[in-house]
């Protein structure tokens, strides 16, 4: 087994108000012709809003398979491990102390969602970019 330190997905852009599964192990190919992964460590993930309003953004760890909705790539509020609200170009960077440890089936979720009211934005014309970067450990 070889440990890849690489951007695990090129810029994955959510346009409007949507959840998106981004990332499960061992299906989704990884950025710089590594492959897919059976294990992943995720060690950062950018986020930047480049719409004209304000929009929240979150990040979701689902395990699969402990409900459909993840297998779906939906975000489930008990596994949420952020949300921010992006003001336009506006940039955030989420990084755990340790990596979080992906293993197969499990999945990175990321939601666009309006914020509060009063913030000055709807999350309707958003277009949010996640970049995650970290580690991949494929079987030979």
């Amino acid at each position: 087994m070889a440990l890849q330190k690489t951007n695990l997905l090129n810029i994955t852009s959510v346009t409007g108000i949507h959840t998106v599964g981004i990332l499960t192990v061992g299906v989704t190919p990884t950025a710089g012709g590594v492959g897919i992964a059976s294990t992943t460590f995720i060690r950062s993930v950018i986020i930047h809003n480049t719409g004209l309003g304000t929009a929240r953004a979150s990040l979701f760890i689902n395990d699969y398979p402990t409900t459909t909705p993840n297998a779906l790539g939906y975000g489930v509020t008990e596994q949420r491990i952020l949300r921010v609200d992006l003001e336009p170009n506006e940039t955030t960077f989420f990084e755990s102390n340790y990596p979080i440890v992906l293993t197969d089936r499990k999945s990175l979720t990321v939601e666009v969602s309006p914020p509060d009211s009063g913030t000055g934005g709807s999350g309707i014309g958003s277009a949010v970019n996640f970049i995650v970067n970290g580690d991949t450990e494929s079987n030979p």
